[in-house]
């Protein structure tokens, strides 16, 4: 950890804000656009390699045939306000860029600032959504509640609250058995967590939040008025945990372990109780992201080891039934760790330690092989962050990326795919 710190506070430059157009417009407003955002983002402990403890060897064969017609171009780039982006969300309009000291949020449409908050709250790691509330993960292991502004005259953000609530901790702190060893000489009450909040994932068919830390850990919460802590694994894994996704009331957590746990809530008895239904483990080294695709059937994982996994599900089993998951695609390319991944349709995109942005295709029409068709590269640091938002074409697909990087840029690309192949 101490050459953790020593490597960021080497890393750390100011910024003043300013915005810089190409010829083309930089607007990204469209009434058909949807978003797609990392559930969560690489934090710095991703950086150190852990060997995986699985010794099977899988053999990957790779997408030879054409590639599609591809056209990028990077048609705007920003400065935050301060260096070191660690998380880029987009929602209702708007742009968020949390960094070191506070969270950014510009305008998607013409990317101007609109406002800074958080100032003081601790170096944000993620950002959430849910139930008209944003969810923020702090390096001063705490989750902290805003609400965005709800009338011309309201025009910040307002804290609400900070996870774990003060009636929460008050409950739970008269009883004894409510406290847990998390060093020598040290407990805690089991709703807290001990180390920085490293990712957050919302389940908003089930009103639940779910929690990750470099403590090993995560945790479960209502979203709902009282946002109550109502599960944690103490140990879910055997060191930092980097990265988190969830859809269906399933739970996938990625670790500098190397291992991808996958947890459901029973089907019977306490289903606010997660169990490990399997262990993925076929990163050499940490996995510092994970994203679902949009139907939620496939898995993406990125790791230190500059590899993308694409996993799919081999059994359709009940709640109760342990899963059985696949490695359906393995992709390569990246020469330094991947940091954040976000899926959009069949197409695939990555940000790594390399300072690049890379566009894969994978799927059926690759025979379940894939390839990347672009690489996007400017930044002068490792790309942490990486959201996309998608534009409605009967004949191409076209998307925007905006990636943010720990030199504090955040630059937006505009991508077109077109159906026509080429060699």
């Amino acid at each position: 950890m101490e050459d953790l710190q020593s490597w960021l506070a080497n890393d750390i430059s100011y910024n003043s804000n300013s915005l810089v157009f190409s010829n083309s417009s930089p607007s990204l407003s469209s009434s058909s656009a949807t978003t797609r955002s990392a559930p969560t983002l690489c934090e710095d402990s991703s950086f150190n390699s852990v060997r995986s403890s699985s010794s099977a060897l899988t053999y990957y064969s790779y997408q030879t045939a054409a590639k599609p017609s591809v056209s990028h171009s990077c048609i705007a780039s920003i400065k935050a306000t301060a260096a070191q982006i660690s998380c880029l969300a987009v929602h209702g309009g708007l742009l968020y860029a949390a960094t070191m000291n506070e969270i950014d949020v510009f305008d998607l449409a013409t990317l101007s600032l609109v406002e800074a908050f958080g100032s003081g709250s601790g170096w944000a790691k993620s950002i959430a959504f849910t139930g008209g509330k944003i969810f923020t993960a702090h390096q001063d292991c705490k989750i902290r509640v805003w609400t965005p502004p709800i009338s011309p005259k309201l025009k910040n953000h307002q804290l609400i609250s900070t996870l774990p609530t003060l009636r929460d901790r008050f409950l739970n702190c008269l009883s004894s058995k409510n406290y847990v060893k998390i060093r020598r000489h040290k407990q805690n009450l089991w709703i807290q967590h001990a180390d920085a909040v490293s990712g957050l994932a919302v389940d908003g068919d089930r009103g639940e939040l779910y929690s990750i830390s470099w403590d090993k850990s995560f945790k479960t919460w209502k979203t709902s008025s009282d946002m109550q802590c109502i599960d944690s694994v103490g140990s879910a894994h055997s060191d930092a945990v980097n990265s988190v996704a969830s859809s269906g009331g399933t739970v996938y957590t990625g670790s500098a372990d190397g291992k991808i746990k996958v947890w459901r809530a029973s089907a019977s008895g306490d289903r606010r109780k997660r169990s490990l239904k399997t262990t993925l483990s076929k990163h050499d080294s940490s996995v510092n992201a994970l994203a679902l695709t949009p139907d939620a059937a496939g898995l993406a994982s990125g790791g230190g080891d500059g590899v993308i996994l694409v996993w799919e599900r081999r059994d359709d089993g009940g709640d109760d039934e342990e899963m059985d998951f696949f490695v359906a695609c393995c992709l390569k390319g990246h020469k330094g760790a991947v940091l954040s991944l976000v899926c959009v349709s069949d197409v695939l995109i990555s940000g790594s330690a390399d300072r690049s942005v890379r566009i894969w295709k994978y799927g059926k029409g690759f025979g379940y092989r894939g390839c990347c068709v672009a690489v996007m590269e400017g930044h002068c640091k490792p790309v942490k962050s990486v959201v996309a938002v998608e534009d409605e074409d009967l004949d191409d697909q076209r998307f925007s990326v905006i990636s943010g990087s720990l030199d504090g840029e955040i630059r937006v690309w505009k991508v077109v795919i077109s159906d026509h192949y080429s060699d």
